[in-house]
């Protein structure tokens, strides 16, 4: 199949850890890789955000990246993506009309957006999936007016449920929001996010560490992560360091606010000499990073899918996770890790000196993630549980139909 990926914000070629890169790049860049080693004609369209960039990059994974003019060639929000999504619709438009793809497949809502507005100028429109990776109803629900959304972001993923050909959700509470924005059932698919498990094994280099014990969390630093419900869960125990894996480049952490403000949180708590940012680090080095931890650390307020637990456990470490979102799919309480109440830091707190002072109950999670993540979450099974959802479009041919 010749297969177009549309991610406008979260280009696979991206630096993770910024504060608009991060499990979407990965899922994107992991996707087109898996499809393209199945012998699929891949290319991913993202945004252009550097007047440098080539507009057509060949990966070594075996799939194209074009860079597409929409709005100033510069690094957004993307929450101020919005207004510059018709132009990025027309230059997909025009690509298309000369050679049009198989089958669309849209990661985020503006992506989708921008892939149905082109799709349905064709003269044979092309099918259009869509996965939200996360959807605006459950961001406004928790962040309330603190939400940097577009006001209009809800009323357009329901457009959306009604004018694509398939929704690819990523875990099942993601498919009662869907349900709730209209979407019917036998036009959504489960599909969850995967992990390398050739990269992320238990064996492997392991970053330095203290004789402290190690609690690590990874990835974007901004609030809604819940690391400073972390931070203050560490007055609880007492013998463990926090480590954050990710954020600003390190010579950038002491101007960086969400980092100030969580120094503050430390300081306030106690607890500042225990905390420690390592600054963004290479993808390369990340699984070292987790085997350094005796425990991975995933605690959001709200988390559509979530790949971190995915990561700790193909690297056999134990996993606690906040009971929201996909976290729930992936984290199997009791058995690779513990589940709590999200911005609780007191629980948190207890269920972590419980489980530090359990050797043998580490362990045991550990070598349960293991067998876990490579069972359900190897991205060559979510890659061809991808493909055959996209084969079922097909085979169905049923394309944008947009309500006018």
């Amino acid at each position: 199949m010749k297969i177009d990926l549309v991610s406008e914000h979260a280009s696979p070629l991206a630096a993770i850890g910024g504060v608009d890169a991060g499990g979407q790049n990965v899922h994107v860049a992991a996707l087109a890789a898996g499809l393209a080693e199945r012998g699929h004609e891949v290319t991913v369209h993202t945004r252009r955000d550097d007047a440098s960039l080539p507009e057509r990059v060949v990966v070594q994974d075996g799939y194209n990246v074009v860079h597409v003019t929409a709005g100033p060639p510069e690094t957004l929000p993307k929450d101020e993506l919005l207004q510059h999504m018709p132009a990025f619709a027309r230059v997909l438009r025009h690509g298309w009309a000369a050679a049009p793809p198989d089958v669309v497949h849209a990661h985020f809502w503006m992506s989708g957006l921008a892939a149905v507005e082109a799709s349905v100028s064709l003269l044979r429109p092309v099918p259009v999936l869509q996965t939200f990776h996360a959807l605006g109803s459950v961001k406004r629900r928790h962040q309330g007016d603190a939400d940097p959304s577009p006001a209009e972001r809800i009323d357009l993923e329901r457009g959306l449920c009604r004018d694509v050909s398939h929704v690819v959700a990523t875990c099942s509470d993601e498919v009662f929001e869907l349900r709730r924005l209209g979407l019917a059932g036998d036009r959504v698919s489960i599909v969850p996010c995967g992990v390398d498990t050739s990269v992320f094994t238990p064996d492997g280099p392991v970053a330095p560490r203290s004789d402290r014990h190690r609690l690590l969390v990874l990835g974007r630093i901004v609030e809604r992560k819940g690391q400073d419900d972390a931070v203050r869960a560490l007055r609880a125990v007492p013998d463990a360091e926090l480590v954050v894996v990710g954020g600003p480049p390190a010579d950038q952490l002491d101007g960086d606010p969400e980092v100030s403000r969580l120094r503050a949180v430390a300081a306030d708590a106690g607890v500042a000499d225990r905390l420690v940012f390592t600054g963004a680090v290479a993808r390369a080095d990340v699984p070292a990073w987790i085997r350094s931890a005796d425990v991975v650390l995933a605690v959001p307020w709200y988390e559509p899918f979530g790949i971190t637990p995915l990561e700790a456990m193909a690297c056999g470490r134990p996993v606690v996770a906040t009971a929201v979102g996909g976290l729930q799919d992936s984290v199997a309480d009791g058995v690779t890790g513990d589940l709590v109440p999200p911005r609780d830091p007191a629980r948190l707190g207890e269920v972590l000196a419980a489980l530090l002072a359990d050797d043998d109950r580490r362990a045991a999670y550990g070598a349960a993630g293991v067998q876990r993540a490579r069972a359900r979450y190897r991205w060559s099974r979510v890659v061809a549980d991808t493909e055959s959802v996209y084969r079922q479009v097909l085979a169905r041919r049923r394309p944008v139909e947009v309500a006018r």
